[in-house]
């Protein structure tokens, strides 16, 4: 369940498309030599924290191991506190290297393809479900047209937003294969905005920066051709 050079949005690809709750690896952390980074899945979030390692041990918190085992050992039984939402997460599954579905760490060099700012014609085909992304988004209201601020996910072919990220229900969910375009949008008094065009509807979007912005359009822009490439290939086999 060592990952060596696995990126955060990679392993939270990974955790969130593949693993369940509890599911946890071990990666490189990119801030300092001597650090690692243990990625834990709760319910619908990946969390991220720190493992120092000394020389001779392994310090987490105010905890200290002689090994990683010895480590994984006491929070299986121990819970992690989840960073603010409080959420408590136990080590319950490794995440293994080397698993069965090769096309796992195909599509999750989609997801890091993405990150880099290659084009869609670069990425490699058939990832629908890891293309996954989430974070705080403002919403333009629909009647009422002003601003809130709410916690996006994109899992699979939906897009979902909730109050906040401690809300466990959705206040709506927008199905993908409905969209019909996704864009920068410069027609509001706001910065780093972008609209998701359907039928009946299209809602605005902001980011607080816009590298955020263009990362949730690039990842938006994809999934739809993945949904587009998807129909094609239906239709032309009905047709044949």
């Amino acid at each position: 369940w060592y990952h060596d050079n696995l990126t955060r949005h990679a392993a939270e690809a990974l955790l969130l498309s593949n693993g369940r709750d509890g599911s946890y690896l071990l990666r490189k952390s990119n801030e300092r030599e001597d650090l690692y980074s243990l990625s834990v899945r709760g319910k619908d979030s990946v969390k991220h924290f720190h493992v120092e390692h000394t020389g001779t041990s392994f310090k987490f918190g105010f905890n200290e191991f002689s090994s990683l085992k010895e480590l994984v050992m006491h929070f299986a039984n121990q819970p992690l506190i989840g960073s603010e939402t409080g959420t408590l997460i136990v080590l319950k599954h490794p995440y293994p290297r080397q698993v069965e579905e090769p096309s796992i760490y195909e599509s999750v060099r989609v997801h890091t393809a993405m990150q880099t700012g290659r084009t869609e014609s670069d990425l490699v085909p058939n990832a629908p479900s890891l293309g996954t992304k989430e974070g705080y988004l403002i919403k333009q209201g629909k009647i009422v047209k002003n601003w809130k601020t709410r916690w996006f996910t994109l899992h699979r072919n939906e897009l979902k937003y909730f109050k906040d990220q401690t809300a466990t229900e959705p206040i709506r969910a927008l199905d993908l294969t409905e969209c019909s375009a996704v864009q920068f949008d410069y027609s509001q008094e706001r910065v780093n905005c972008f609209c998701l065009v359907f039928p009946l509807r299209t809602y605005y979007l902001c980011a607080k920066t816009g590298i955020e912005a263009d990362e949730w359009i690039k990842i938006l822009r994809w999934k739809l051709s993945q949904i587009r490439k998807q129909l094609e290939e239906r239709n032309a086999t009905l047709s044949s």
